[in-house]
């Protein structure tokens, strides 16, 4: 069974497409807005919450579309779990079905445990953090942060969200760009949906719900243990 973590980080995998693995290019339709305030309202709701949201957690449920086979209708498969993350550099995702699986980042390690084969996985997190989406929503301590690993473009709002386009400046074949959608609240921006298109042409959409923006961990809160008797494996 192939991991989620190739959505999420760059990191080794056996197959093009697994069981939970793994942007869009948005024509602008004029709705009455200018096109300068469409233009800034992604880039404005990127920069917000990027400064602003220090910590945060949410639910998401994540639709991997596979490219289409000849003779074939494309491959969808989804799961579902809950994210958390604390600037800089540590976060969790929690994937709850179909498979159990844990990533975590402690600021330095990144741990993937997969339950069902009782595995560990780790490497370095400035090994496999760069041009990635954790890197976009979880890791910059600020707007510049993100511009020296990516290009940023404004999208045209849709679905009532803001749109940002990421696509990193490092090229290395695995992601070609994340668009992320951002929604307005009275207490900021929030982050509402990840679009990430890989180099296999696979499309995985996460989007989010229930979101808690800074809410307080404990300092031990992204630490991980690897459970006893599990194999690990260090990459």
């Amino acid at each position: 069974m192939s991991t989620p973590l190739f959505s999420i980080l760059k990191f080794e995998r056996l197959a093009p497409f697994g069981s939970i693995a793994t942007g869009v290019l948005l024509a602008f339709i004029s709705l009455g807005v200018s096109a300068q305030s469409v233009t800034n309202s992604g880039m404005d709701s990127l920069e917000k919450f990027v400064s602003e949201t220090r910590s945060g957690r949410a639910d998401f449920v994540q639709t991997v579309t596979s490219p289409a086979r000849a003779g074939e209708a494309p491959r969808v498969k989804k799961s579902t779990g809950t994210f958390e993350f604390s600037r800089p550099n540590r976060f969790r995702f929690f994937y709850q079905k179909p498979f159990e699986q844990t990533i975590v980042a402690d600021g330095e390690t990144l741990w993937l445990h997969d339950v069902d084969l009782n595995q560990v996985t780790t490497r370095k997190l400035a090994q496999v953090l760069n041009g990635t989406p954790a890197a976009v929503i979880a890791a910059a301590a600020n707007l510049k942060g993100l511009q020296a690993d990516f290009t940023l473009s404004a999208l045209p709002e849709k679905a009532g969200l803001q749109w940002v386009m990421a696509t990193p400046k490092t090229r290395d074949g695995q992601v070609q760009n994340i668009s992320v959608g951002f929604r307005s609240t009275a207490q900021g921006s929030e982050l509402a949906s990840l679009d990430i298109l890989d180099s296999f042409g696979q499309r995985s959409v996460m989007t989010f719900s229930r979101f808690e923006a800074n809410p307080v961990f404990s300092a031990s809160h992204f630490q991980f243990k690897p459970p006893a008797g599990a194999d690990v494996l260090r990459q």
